[in-house]
């Protein structure tokens, strides 16, 4: 069974960066799996934010792009969530999630909170 810890979440001030991990466990051959990000804001449905393949090819929700960075380490079965420039309305739970082809796997969430 896959498990995924996120950590990095917190309070931080609009214009301020926060970087998330998400640390992937238990399945064999994870470091070809598909790893991305999503959030969930309060009254809102969870929406995709950002996604890795294991080759590297990166897809990027629109309201994030030249915001966000996310990038991976295979050796460590890591995948991260630079984020820059943090808006009020980026204030969501953050989960990790991963799998073969779709994303099966999740984590149970940080929380990521930024002050105007």
């Amino acid at each position: 069974q896959v498990q995924l810890v996120e950590s990095g979440g917190g309070l931080v001030q609009a214009g301020g960066s926060l970087r998330l991990s998400c640390a992937a466990s238990g399945g064999t051959f994870i470091s070809s799996y598909v790893m991305g990000w999503f959030r969930q804001a309060p009254g809102k449905e969870r929406e995709f934010v950002a996604g890795i393949q294991w080759s590297g090819g990166v897809t990027y929700t629109d309201s994030v792009k030249g915001r966000f960075t996310i990038s991976r380490d295979n050796a460590k079965n890591t995948v991260y969530l630079q984020m820059n420039s943090l808006k009020p309305e980026d204030t969501a739970v953050y989960y990790c999630a991963a799998g073969r082809a779709s994303y099966a796997y999740w984590g149970q969430g940080t929380q990521v909170t930024v002050s105007s």
